[in-house]
């Protein structure tokens, strides 16, 4: 497991796996909220693969009813998904106050 940094670029590093383990033909252009799916690189079984390298890569456990496009169909996807996992909703994705000081 790798040290807890909020700063560091999760894209490259998704990428990065991308382009190791599975058939894209230049991984480098593909764009960060390019459909993985729609483009051939990844399958049913890859998703597998990925979620086992996001598990073991930044410690976060991947729930079955979270194995969905709107986490996994993308780099830009993944990499917020695992932000969320790993420290929490943003501002913008945080639920709404009960006006409580």
């Amino acid at each position: 497991m790798q040290a807890e940094n909020p700063g560091r670029d999760l894209s490259r590093e998704i990428r990065e796996f991308i382009a190791k383990n599975f058939y894209a033909a230049n991984v480098e252009t593909l764009a960060d909220d390019a459909s993985l799916l729609d483009q051939g690189v990844i399958d049913s079984t890859g998703v597998l693969e990925l979620v086992a390298f996001l598990e073991r890569t930044y410690a976060i456990e991947v729930a079955d009813d979270e194995i969905v496009p709107e986490n996994l169909d993308s780099i830009a996807a993944i990499a917020a998904y695992v932000r969320r996992k790993r420290f929490g909703p943003t501002v913008e994705e945080a639920p709404p106050s009960s006006g409580i000081l």
